[in-house]
């Protein structure tokens, strides 16, 4: 699955990843950015997520954009062994676009067109 950021030039975007659990015993997962621009995407609750029993929970995935190119990672999810069940490795493709640009300040200059 892609997840899209897009947004302006160095603006902060969060988007969530929802997991379930249909099973009777607590996921845990360790949350792993990779990739050529992951220290452009962060995880702000941390690298560990837990899953309760019959339950779900959201992971915040946030993106800073500063180059106009799009920005490109990969969210991998790892099982850890919690109570002998391991849940599956999940992996979620991170695309980013600059839609625009704000300008970060404006400048008023005055200078002759030409001179003699």
């Amino acid at each position: 699955k892609t997840i899209e950021f897009t947004g302006a030039l160095h603006a902060t975007v969060v988007k969530q990843v929802r997991l379930k659990n249909p099973s009777s015993k607590t996921l845990m997962y360790n949350a792993i950015l990779v990739g050529r621009d992951a220290d452009d995407f962060s995880l702000p609750r941390g690298n560990t997520v837990t899953v309760a029993p019959k339950r779900q929970t959201n992971i915040n995935v946030e993106f800073t954009s500063r180059f106009l190119r799009p920005a490109e990672a990969v969210l991998l999810l790892i099982s850890k062994c919690v109570g002998g069940i391991n849940g599956a490795t999940l992996t979620f493709s991170l695309k980013s676009e600059v839609k625009h640009i704000e300008p970060a300040d404006i400048l008023k200059c005055k200078s002759p067109c030409y001179e003699l």
